[in-house]
């Protein structure tokens, strides 16, 4: 097989990937990916197996119990069964069965209080098989030099174990609520202080923030008033996972930064986030990244 044959081979089953995020809903049955990928039902079940190293009933469930672990810590609108429902189980007694094999914790308990370490573990081979056949391919005609405004936020300060964001965003989310600033009303912004390949985990520092002009009061939430300064940057849009997020900040300063003539200015990177998954489904989040020049 040449690299062409190789790649046509890849992005049908890239397309299948999609699909399956785009129809958590829906009937995911190996007949149905099949056609998605236009192969036959008789081999479709060895040929996703042999490529990403799960099974593709396996992949599924996973697929369909990580939007269910985002909707049950995030997103409190939405009731348990009918999470369970959306997830392709029959009932809150199956799903609740299921969730706990995989992720250790009851619905009810992860929403009440995640246990994020393990609920990592659980999902790092689905993020490593992502990351490595759903990377973005950027070009650099997709990277535009921007003046971005003076931004005041109200910004929370994780520091910790990346693992551990998750309790940061929930508690972020607390604040926005009893403020009334949601994201379609208030953009969402997060500044990374450290990259998590170089610090200990314990030193790790990331800003969650959400624009506005008002007065941040003295809260127990620990947020507080900053500000995103004005000045030019690279911005460059990311579709896709996080789980694929680290390819599209590489591609920035490994290849487009050393061609373009820039020089960096002196604050972070840092990102929009203009679509969130699980609202969205995972392959069509929307991530603004941004770099600052001088």
């Amino acid at each position: 097989m040449n690299a062409a044959d190789a790649d046509a081979y890849l992005a049908r089953f890239r397309k299948v990937l999609e699909h399956i995020d785009a129809h958590l809903d829906g009937d995911l049955s190996v007949e149905g990916l099949s056609r998605v990928a236009a192969f036959s039902k008789f081999h479709f079940h060895r040929q996703f197996s042999s490529l990403f190293g799960m099974g593709v009933y396996e992949y599924v469930q996973l697929q369909r119990l990580k939007r269910a672990s985002y909707q049950l810590a995030f997103r409190d609108q939405h009731s348990i069964i009918e999470v369970a429902l959306a997830s392709g189980y029959e009932g809150p007694e199956a799903f609740a069965r299921a969730f706990k094999k995989r992720v250790g914790q009851t619905p009810s308990e992860f929403r009440k209080q995640p246990r994020w370490e393990p609920w990592s573990a659980t999902y790092q081979p689905l993020s490593e098989l992502r990351s490595r056949h759903m990377k973005p391919t950027p070009q650099s005609a997709q990277v535009k030099v921007i003046h971005f405004p003076e931004t005041k936020v109200a910004a929370l300060q994780h520091r910790g174990d990346p693992r551990r964001i998750g309790d940061s965003v929930r508690t972020f989310i607390t604040w926005r609520k009893q403020n009334a600033l949601p994201p379609r009303l208030s953009a969402t912004f997060n500044v990374l202080h450290d990259n998590p390949e170089e610090v200990a985990p314990e030193d790790y520092r990331l800003d969650i923030c959400a624009a506005t002009d008002r007065e941040v009061k003295e809260n127990p939430f620990g947020v507080v008033a900053k500000v995103i300064p004005a000045g030019r940057c690279a911005v460059l849009r990311h579709v896709g996972s996080d789980d694929t997020l680290a390819a599209t900040v590489r591609y920035l300063y490994a290849e487009w930064l050393p061609q373009s003539g820039e020089e960096l200015r002196d604050f972070p990177l840092f990102f929009q986030r203009v679509s969130f998954f699980p609202d969205v489904p995972e392959h069509e989040a929307v991530t603004d990244v941004f770099l600052p020049l001088k």
